[in-house]
């Protein structure tokens, strides 16, 4: 179990990360790509990214950016740091920005229970030629697992940012930090994630609490090893049905069915459940505020859905609907 120690000030201080990190998702989708999970929501982006690293012409590229990422247990603090909030180059910059201090004693603890290739000793040693091979692999990786389905990934994490800005609404930041149930429990000033692999203590002393939904977290969410680095904590986002394939790589063609669903979005109400829902609604508020009934909100807003445009996410006894991103520009355009 790991327990979180918050004062006053840790409570003012926490939040939820702004969006999607792409870094985050990049590095625990490795894990769960080597696994031996049988989540059938994954099994096809599994058997589709494997394809497509198959297909790569310099596949053993790859082997650093692996041996670093095993799928149980420890993995390097440095591959995911704090400046990824600022997107994905940022925290590749910071990567290759890592102290040797810090890389050496990264990979010392990883080292300890895992077979590390020989280009391991010069990283450790902060070699800018490796680091750059690592942050490189890093991108052509993300080319084949992540940006593909960039799209649904940032639809999961923006809808679970409803949830928790909904909580926040309703209960301040305690009310923000209890929405975490079931995996976490909030009480007096402690949190406490139950299916942490080992028993830690983690005093956050002023600093506050990042918390970062991800698409690709397993079960169990995830902290920082180093107690001086700023406070993360990783913890699964609903994945809203999982990943399809890309279209035309072995799932639907591109247009098929999605084009028949869309075609059912013509009509004024559809279009202001759209409007209503872009801050996060309900299905009775999606009724209430367009003056139709629970059936019909709840018959516009599965068109909607299958259609690619909204997600919806049950929490209790409500089922929150919010945009994706095709949804939103929609309501732009």
């Amino acid at each position: 179990m790991l327990t979180i120690h918050f004062s006053q000030e840790d409570i003012l201080r926490t939040r939820v990360a702004p969006a999607a990190d792409p870094v985050w998702e990049l590095v625990l989708s490795l894990h769960l790509l080597q696994g031996r999970t049988r989540d059938p929501l994954m099994a096809g982006w599994r058997r589709g990214v494997a394809a497509g690293l198959r297909r790569e012409t310099a596949a053993d590229q790859f082997r650093l950016l692996f041996a670093l990422n095993p799928p149980r247990g420890y993995f390097p603090d440095f591959l995911t740091p704090y400046q990824s909030l600022d997107g994905f180059e940022a925290g590749l910059d910071a990567v290759r920005s890592t102290p040797t201090g810090l890389l050496r004693r990264d990979l010392n603890v990883l080292a300890g229970t895992n077979l590390l290739p020989s280009s391991a000793a010069a990283l450790a040693r902060g070699e800018p030629e490796v680091l750059r091979h690592l942050t490189e692999s890093m991108t052509q990786y993300r080319s084949v697992a992540i940006d593909p389905y960039w799209g649904r990934i940032r639809a999961a994490v923006e809808a679970d940012r409803a949830v928790r800005a909904r909580a926040l609404l309703d209960g301040g930041a305690e009310g923000l930090l209890a929405s975490l149930r079931p995996g976490m429990r909030w009480e007096s000033g402690v949190l406490q994630v139950l299916d942490y692999p080992n028993r830690r203590e983690l005093h956050l002393d002023g600093r506050g609490l990042l918390l970062v939904p991800s698409f690709f977290c397993a079960r169990t969410p995830v902290a920082l090893l180093d107690p001086a680095l700023p406070p993360v904590l990783v913890y699964p986002a609903d994945r809203l049905g999982g990943l399809d394939p890309p279209p035309g790589e072995g799932g639907r063609p591109a247009g098929d069915g999605g084009r028949e669903a869309l075609a059912a979005l013509l009509g004024r109400t559809r279009a202001a459940v759209l409007q209503v829902s872009d801050d996060g609604a309900t299905t009775g508020e999606v009724a209430r505020r367009l003056h139709i009934s629970a059936a019909a909100a709840s018959q516009h807003t599965t068109v909607l859905r299958n259609a690619g445009l909204l997600v919806s996410r049950r929490d209790r006894n409500t089922v929150l609907h919010t945009l994706t991103p095709l949804g939103r520009a929609m309501l732009d355009a």
